[in-house]
């Protein structure tokens, strides 16, 4: 790991700091573990996170999805720790802002990342949401504060090599975080571990990030293991996404790769699930653990959704909840309908066909005339007794 970080210092004090292309654990992970987080809260929780779960699990891919308008969003979601320091970064690398602004500049962690502090902030705003009682809030941060968790729990969020790029392992990013947990979650075990109260929440993803930084040599040297056996012909892959041509690992070398690594995947995506779920008790706690039912119409769920969340809870002690199809990650997301649409019927409801377009009138064919249809029309005379026949 050594010589790994001592080339990684020289490569990147030559190349200048690169922030992440690709989105921690894609939008699959993001939402996978974001929903498994809900099964491990507390039922005073529980009920109000599981009314509102769709809603939780799509928005906790909202940081990736504005980043491309917010320039200062991407820093967000990680921190090179290697380029604080080429040996014991977190012995010299202080835990609060404030100190650690002193010591590099808010400048420069602002460009090498700040995601243990990101988290903070947003978990303060889950408790001022929580302490307003404002469901709105409360399910928008939520859902980031579990993004912005799960992102600590990658190792490539940890180094300046974030996606391999120095050490000409370009896509590992992707591979690691995204293309094996799609390919195999089926494979994986999560548990049902309870949410805790975080007694020092920042020491906390600290602690997660120091594990993530921990498995960065194995995620770097599996990768030039399983290449051994391939060539550069069947190591790689082509696709044309987004106007754009990418090269990607292939699916025969994906499985080569997780039969190596894949037990670490597996294991922070198991952990991350009770992390986020304990921010979000802690969270709560901090705000004078207010009561949620009220916030929920009916404030308690209905039998059919208490008898869906027991569905799903048995699921998960049975380790089958991907292989029942029960993650949302695994469905086709809808059409999102934009802000200004305006639906002329209910949902459900077929809309009228859209008007014919004008032509001009040398292209109307030209019809005999009709004649007009008879309508009878009645009268009443004058006395109510009379009634006459017309037809106009």
């Amino acid at each position: 790991m050594k010589k790994l970080v001592l080339s990684l210092g020289l490569a990147a004090a030559l190349v200048g700091p690169l922030a992440p292309a690709a989105h921690a654990w894609g939008f699959f992970g993001h939402r996978a573990i974001t929903q498994i987080a809900v099964y491990e809260l507390p039922a005073s929780m529980q009920a109000f996170y599981f009314r509102h779960l769709p809603e939780v699990v799509r928005k906790s891919t909202a940081p990736d999805e504005r980043r491309a308008k917010d320039p200062a969003e991407a820093t967000r979601h990680f921190i090179d720790m290697d380029h604080f320091s080429e040996e014991k970064p977190f012995a010299k690398m202080p835990r609060a802002f404030d100190a650690a602004a002193d010591k590099f500049s808010a400048d420069t962690l602002h460009k090498y990342g700040t995601v243990p502090w990101t988290v903070i902030e947003t978990k303060n705003k889950l408790v001022s949401a929580f302490s307003e009682r404002d469901t709105a809030a409360i399910i928008t941060y939520s859902a980031e504060l579990a993004h912005y968790v799960e992102d600590a729990f990658v190792p490539l969020h940890t180094t300046v090599n974030y996606d391999g790029q120095l050490t000409n392992q370009a896509g590992l990013h992707g591979l690691w975080e995204s293309q094996l947990p799609e390919r195999f979650i089926t494979t994986y075990k999560f548990d049902a571990v309870p949410a805790s109260v975080l007694k020092n929440p920042l020491d906390a993803i600290w602690e997660v990030i120091q594990q993530s930084y921990g498995f960065l040599s194995a995620t770097f040297d599996l990768e030039a293991t399983a290449s051994k056996g391939f060539t550069p012909q069947t190591k790689y892959t082509y696709s044309h996404r987004f106007g754009k041509t990418q090269r990607r690992y292939s699916d025969a070398f994906a499985d080569a790769y997780n039969k190596l690594v894949g037990g670490q995947v597996d294991f922070r995506m198991r952990t991350a699930a009770p992390m986020v779920a304990s921010f979000w008790l802690t969270a709560w706690q901090e705000a004078g653990r207010p009561d949620l039912g009220p916030l929920m119409t009916p404030p308690k769920l209905r039998k059919t959704e208490k008898d869906s969340l027991d569905s799903q809870l048995k699921a998960l002690k049975a380790n089958t909840l991907a292989q029942d199809q029960q993650l949302l990650a695994q469905r086709k997301e809808k059409k999102v309908e934009a802000p200004d649409e305006v639906k002329a019927a209910d949902a459900g409801e077929a809309l009228p066909p859209p008007p014919p377009e004008p032509t001009t009138p040398a292209e109307t064919p030209t019809e005999a005339p009709t004649a007009p249809a008879k309508v009878k029309i009645k009268t009443k005379g004058a006395a109510g007794t009379e009634k006459t026949k017309t037809k106009p």
